[in-house]
């Protein structure tokens, strides 16, 4: 148990910014999985169109500190690749 004051504080500031992120986390992985379903139906349209929604999405978690930046530019280069792959 926090007994500092400065320690009471953090412990506040951990609990808020914790709910944030798992916010942002859920926002991120469910966009993500927009892009999964629409490559699963074999819909191009769809998936390039859930892809172009999910970019800014997984950019926005590396800026807000949620993922690492090497963490999101994997994860992207790997749909756009399936996404690609249904045109061929």
């Amino acid at each position: 148990m926090a007994n500092s004051p400065q320690a009471k504080k953090r412990a506040r500031q951990n609990e808020r910014r914790f709910a944030i992120n798992k916010a942002r986390r859920s926002r991120i992985r469910t966009h993500l999985r927009f892009v999964e379903e629409a490559i699963a139906s074999g819909d191009q349209a769809a998936a390039t169109e859930a892809l172009k929604k999910a970019q800014p999405e997984l950019m926005r978690g590396v800026t807000k500190g949620v993922m690492h930046k090497n963490t999101a530019s994997r994860k992207m280069s790997r749909l756009a690749a399936r996404v690609k792959a249904l045109g061929a």
